[in-house]
């Protein structure tokens, strides 16, 4: 059980990262958001960066039913269609999510 508290500290950290930020020539910089500017502003993630915390997320949710379903009584083996359809299903129960903060979000 402690495995899993220092995992999901270690996650939770690196997914708290704000990621790369643009500077005015375009080259990719980390560096803070002047304090005049709004939040958010200049603050761009890549592809990459976004599919990486798809998978930790679905590592994350994966390593926790496992350890109930342990918690429980014995694990049993899985092979590889059952990861694929649970990622799957991952990523169809998390469309509402990507919907509210890119499809709905409000412009200015």
């Amino acid at each position: 059980m402690l495995k899993l508290l220092v995992s999901l500290l270690v996650a939770g950290a690196l997914l708290a990262l704000p990621g790369w930020r643009r500077t005015a020539s375009g080259t990719a910089a980390a560096g803070a958001v002047s304090a005049g500017a709004p939040r958010g502003v200049g603050h761009v993630k890549s592809f990459f960066d976004r599919l990486l915390e798809v998978l930790i997320g679905y590592v994350l949710v994966g390593t926790l039913g496992f350890a109930l379903e342990l918690n429980l009584g014995n694990a049993f083996p899985q092979r590889w269609e059952f990861y694929a359809v649970t990622l799957a299903l991952f990523l169809v129960l998390g469309y509402p999510g990507f919907v509210w903060r890119y499809m709905l979000r409000r412009r200015r």
